[in-house]
């Protein structure tokens, strides 16, 4: 099973909600996946400013394996209860160059939870939940562009009721919404989403 969690901006919450999902359902034995894209002039090895030239084509991308559960979103996960967790950074619009070693990965273990919008223009998951904060006006052109394949929409509690992105409300309705909050971001509907789709895997 692959379960992509997106969502339309940066610091809304979508760490949260894949470590809630892996400690709520440790008996699935999750491999997680933490997307980066860096902009341009920006290398893949360490996110640093790069001179190498073209930057594409030396540095498109780097996937290490997180081994500490520690701060950064990938040692979140193990924190969480991930079996092993990857870090996979890329140049802006390079994803493409990382995607024999994200398929190989994904073949080698039976369940995967990876932070990503970009990864649905490569792959179809089991499960897109895409992760909305109204209290936060930006949306990224990916999560526009992937919103309509959400299986689900995670919705961080604010006062703010209508969406702020001029989107129609009936996008998001049409979804099974679930609601969380800080700190735990974790939803019993969510949670048993995911569990009834794994089963469908087995």
């Amino acid at each position: 099973m692959l379960v992509v969690v997106g969502g339309h901006s940066r610091n809304i919450g979508k760490t949260s909600v894949m470590a809630a999902i892996i400690h709520a359902t440790r008996e699935l034995n999750w491999q997680a996946i933490k997307v980066t894209q860096h902009g341009h002039g920006v290398c893949s090895r360490d996110g640093e400013p790069c001179d190498c030239e073209p930057r594409q084509a030396i540095h498109p991308y780097l996937i290490e394996e997180q081994t500490t559960p520690d701060g950064t979103d990938s040692g979140r996960y193990l924190a969480a209860g991930a079996v092993r967790s990857w870090w996979l950074r890329t140049a802006q619009g390079q994803l493409g160059d990382a995607m024999p070693v994200v398929r190989k990965l994904l073949g080698e273990w039976e369940h995967t939870i990876a932070e990503s919008n970009s990864l649905l223009r490569f792959l179809k998951p089991d499960l897109y939940i895409a992760v909305l904060d109204y209290a936060v006006s930006d949306m990224k052109e990916s999560a526009r562009l992937f919103l309509n394949r959400a299986d689900a929409c995670v919705r961080v509690r604010r006062e703010r009721k209508e969406n702020p992105w001029g989107l129609p409300e009936r996008w998001i309705r049409s979804k099974a919404i679930f609601e969380v909050e800080p700190p735990d971001y974790c939803s019993e509907g969510l949670i048993d989403l995911v569990r009834a789709q794994a089963s469908r895997k087995v």
